[in-house]
């Protein structure tokens, strides 16, 4: 039997009780239909249903509201070595189904398993960081004056909503979901509506390591529906979305009456630069790495190849080369780097840009073509002869596709990268220590890596500027978010208190 026949097998068993009993929406530790009735599932894979999914609205986001407001005090006030410990259970548990979790997120989103497997090791990791970090999240300072001592604390800001998006929804949801429980909040999580599965294992994960019921809440359905009625509620403190832009704008607007702490983790259009005192090689493993990993399906992807014009033929040209040889088929496939997108309606965005590159005068130099009509399969694409007015440089296709933009000196690369509506993520590829400096402190975005991929570091800050988001992830950076700054300041002796009018 192949490796892709045993995964397959192994997905069968996983699939049947899904299909058996369908999704529900999970609210204070009870399954609950959804108000709204069901919607199906749909795996990219073939095109076939998956299963049926509670569809929640208004009245669903009210009891989890409520519940998740009843369990606040409670998880709030619980010893922090208790909630460590139910953090880390919770680690241990992922990593102990990492296979399932991958499996099904494999068939949910299209996304090759040599990425999902790793991705369900991260959720475990996302864990066991905020859950060493328990015991210091409510740590403040000491700030002495000469009448007063001054203490700060911070305390958990009360029930969250988190929004988390259908292109790697289990370690996404894990990096929101964690760090929140980490500062002692209450959770109402509404996943995407295109990858529920690995969603309703992750609270049966939770329910099942020990966390108590209502801490947790999990309510299906769509944005206009769901997700608007999260935004508005006003049990709700916070929203940690992770999505596009657009609709980051409209969570801000249903969050702005009820005076809502959002966080908004959001687009990009990333640059990556390539000089020609670069190490070519790495840089080359790196741009295609970055583009064509994960289905290009990624915030952080460097989806603009900024190259500089003197090296530029032979770089394209071994980028050519590079791209043709990519493996696209079927998820499952250890073997497969790029699966199909995410569905329908994707697909054919993402599609409708060889025609736009077409008309915007670029060249089509590898990919532009779909593959079969099973499933959303793509070849992993390349525009070249392109200029950062075009729609190719400038709109965030979301998947396999790169252009390629040549600049003349640093100048000039500094002004096309920075020739965006975004500013999530930026890739440096030069030698120059004092260019990469003085580069760096000019450039746009709220993460930068130089010579290098996206690596990323638990305690450092994640999130964009512009219109890639508000707010940072990460380290301290998120009990900044989902946690108050509290101010207590103590008399020091007997000191003079004004008396107006005296």
């Amino acid at each position: 039997m192949s490796s892709l026949e045993n995964n397959l097998s192994k997905l069968s068993d996983l699939l049947n009780r899904f299909r058996a009993t369908g999704i529900a929406n999970r609210i204070a530790g009870q399954d609950h239909p959804g108000s709204a009735g069901s919607f199906e599932t749909i795996s990219p894979v073939d095109k076939s249903v998956i299963c049926s999914v509670a569809q929640g609205n208004a009245a669903d986001i009210d009891r989890a509201a409520q519940a998740a407001k009843d369990a606040f005090p409670a998880w709030r006030d619980m010893p922090a070595l208790e909630r460590k410990k139910i953090l880390l259970n919770i680690a241990d548990a992922i990593e102990a189904r990492a296979e399932e979790i991958a499996l099904c997120e494999c068939w949910d989103t299209g996304q090759a398993l040599r990425f999902m497997s790793k991705a369900a090791i991260r959720g475990a990791e996302n864990f066991r960081f905020f859950a060493d970090k328990v015991t210091s999240a409510r740590d403040g300072q000491t700030l002495q004056s000469p009448t007063l001592m001054n203490v700060t604390t911070r305390t958990p800001i009360g029930p969250a909503g988190v929004i988390t998006p259908w292109n790697t929804p289990f370690m996404l949801s894990t990096w929101k979901i964690a760090p929140a429980l980490a500062a002692g909040c209450t959770v109402v999580h509404k996943p995407a509506e295109l990858s529920p599965l690995s969603a309703r294992l992750l609270v049966e994960i939770a329910e099942e390591a020990g966390l108590p019921p209502g801490v947790w809440n999990t309510v299906n359905g769509f944005g206009e529906d769901a997700g608007k009625a999260l935004c508005e509620h006003p049990a709700i403190r916070a929203i940690a979305f992770v999505g596009e832009s657009r609709t980051g704008s409209l969570i801000q607007k249903q969050g702005a009456d009820t005076l809502k702490r959002v966080h908004l983790e959001l687009g990009g259009k990333n640059p990556v630069i390539v000089f020609d005192d670069a190490d070519l090689d790495r840089a080359l493993d790196a741009v295609i790495f970055m583009i064509y990993s994960i289905n290009g399906e990624r915030c952080t992807s460097s989806s603009r190849l900024l190259i500089q014009e003197n090296i530029r033929e032979d770089f394209e040209a071994r980028l050519i080369e590079r791209v043709n040889q990519i493996k696209v088929g079927h998820p499952l496939d250890p073997d497969t780097v790029i699966g199909p997108l995410i569905g329908e309606e994707h697909f054919k965005k993402v599609t409708s840009y060889f025609d736009i590159a077409k008309e915007d005068g670029a060249t089509i130099a590898a990919g532009g073509e779909t593959l079969g009509n099973e499933g959303y399969f793509v070849r992993p694409t390349l525009f070249t002869d392109a200029n950062n007015d075009m729609r190719i440089a400038r709109e965030e296709i979301f998947g396999p596709v790169l252009t390629s933009i040549s600049f003349k000196d640093e100048v000039e690369a500094l002004a096309i990268a920075n020739d965006t509506p975004y500013g999530l993520t930026g890739y440096l590829w030069t030698n120059d220590l004092t260019r990469a400096l003085r580069f760096t402190d000019k450039l746009e975005a709220g993460m930068i890596w130089v010579n290098s991929e996206n690596v990323r570091h638990l305690p450092t800050p994640f999130g964009g500027v512009k219109a890639s988001g508000i707010g940072r992830d990460g380290g301290d950076w998120s009990f900044e978010f989902y946690m108050e700054q509290k101010h207590i300041g103590f008399a020091m002796g007997d000191h003079h208190i004004s008396q107006l009018g005296a």
